[in-house]
């Protein structure tokens, strides 16, 4: 199987975290997210003990929370001892609404308004990952009046190419977030960072882009960021004290996929750094690194009954389920590739693509996937590797209700988020 948390019995019944899925769909229904919990913990100790591992206690691991955000999430991330990056006030609430210690979110983002800043001022937010200029003043004028002194990164562009998907490619000179090292734009930034008195400058940070699997990708990154370090120290008298690299490590849709040692991977990392900070004549900075994708994606699951089954003899066979583009739009966005089971049985496949019943011809889950050849209406089939970016860019499109969380355990499960009726759908209706 994709994943050690999937099996299937010798009957064809598909299991997930020893979790029978027709048992789990007759309780809960359909369509339906189902999160490993014992997963995403495993993961976030993986993480933790790399950390440890290769940096002492000069490092943590930040949840990217953007890849699933509710509640439950940032219980077990303060349980597990993570920090957690925020995106925005909604990801703020959300995690100090549940407990999650304010002082280690990390918030992000390259368009945070006035009422953004003074929100997560409000909330007590330990660090600003500041994106830009009119950020930085915002910032600064609103620290200032409050009478504090704020800990702030500054997310810089490295110039790196990731060979990901261009749509979560972050690093390279020309995108969108930070300022770039080429041009300069970056070493300004910093200039009018260390002038602003109400801003602690902490450090650097940067993010290269999302399911990356080549090998070189951060020990590029640290060549690049390491040398921007000895260059602010070097013509502003700056020493970088943290170096946070974003995150964006892969993971497995398919079997052809490659499974990445990340522990590994870290290792190299922090060879890497200690050897460029040496060379430079720098200490070690504390290290920071995102990992979102990485610590939910193979903890999720999504359930899905057959609604219908059309073929087109000489063209297309379509399964029809009762969910779609609006519980999981990134094949609509990316041509993001999954792996789909049928969750009840097996036997000869045939190929089908897997649509939803969103009123939109794009409303594709996956094309060209095996499923037995008799599936019928009423069976079940699931979607694997969905913990990340699927319940957190789900939408209402054609007023459908989102699924609902279900967290799986070796006790049994219980619901996180519940599902959406109709009336949620309208509830902020006048």
């Amino acid at each position: 199987m994709l994943s050690d948390n999937i099996r299937r019995e010798p009957g064809g019944s598909l299991y997930f975290a020893d979790h029978s899925i027709s048992a789990l769909a007759k309780r809960y229904g359909t369509p339906l997210y189902l999160m490993d919990e014992n997963r995403i913990r495993e993961n976030c100790r993986m993480y933790l003990r790399s950390f440890a591992e290769n940096f002492g206690d000069n490092a943590l691991p930040l949840y990217a929370s953007k890849a699933a955000s509710f509640k439950q999430i940032y219980r077990i991330m303060a349980q597990e001892g993570m920090g957690v990056d925020a995106v925005s006030p909604g990801e703020i609430h959300t995690a100090v609404a549940a407990g999650f210690p304010p002082e280690r979110i990390f918030y992000h983002g390259d368009g945070k308004t006035e009422a953004d800043i003074r929100f997560a001022l409000d909330r007590g937010v330990g660090t600003f990952v500041v994106d830009n200029e009119t950020e930085l003043l915002r910032l600064e004028h609103e620290a200032a009046r409050r009478g504090i002194r704020q800990k702030i990164l500054l997310r810089v562009t490295p110039g790196i190419d990731p060979h990901s998907y261009e749509a979560v490619n972050t690093g390279t000179v020309d995108v969108k977030f930070g300022r770039p090292i080429e041009t300069g734009q970056a070493l300004a930034f910093c200039r009018l960072a260390l002038n602003c008195g109400s801003l602690e400058l902490r450090g650097l940070h940067c993010h290269v882009g999302s399911q990356v699997f080549d090998e070189d990708v951060f020990e590029r990154t640290i060549d690049i960021m390491v040398g921007f370090m000895a260059l602010l120290k070097r013509d502003l008298g700056y020493e970088t004290k943290e170096l946070n690299v974003g995150g964006g490590y892969g993971v497995r849709y398919l079997e052809s996929d490659r499974d990445i040692d990340i522990p590994a991977r870290i290792r190299i990392v922090a060879e890497r750094l200690r050897l460029r900070c040496a060379e430079a004549g720098l200490p070690l900075p504390f290290f920071l690194m995102e990992p979102g994708r990485s610590i939910v994606a193979d903890a999720g699951m999504t359930v899905y009954t057959v609604v219908s089954v059309k073929k087109i003899p000489g063209y297309k066979q379509y399964v029809t389920v009762d969910g779609g583009m609006g519980d999981n739009p990134r094949y609509c966005l990316y041509h993001a590739a999954y792996t789909v089971l049928h969750a009840g049985r097996t036997g000869e496949e045939t190929m089908f693509d897997l649509v939803g019943r969103c009123c939109e011809s794009g409303d594709i889950l996956q094309p060209g996937i095996p499923l037995p050849g008799d599936t019928a209406p009423g069976e079940l089939v699931a979607v694997c590797t969905t913990g990340a970016y699927n319940y957190a860019m789900a939408s209402n499109y054609n007023r459908f209700g989102r699924p609902p969380v279900i967290m799986l355990t070796p006790e049994g499960s219980y619901c996180a988020v519940r599902r959406e009726t109709i009336s949620d759908v309208s509830a902020l209706d006048f």
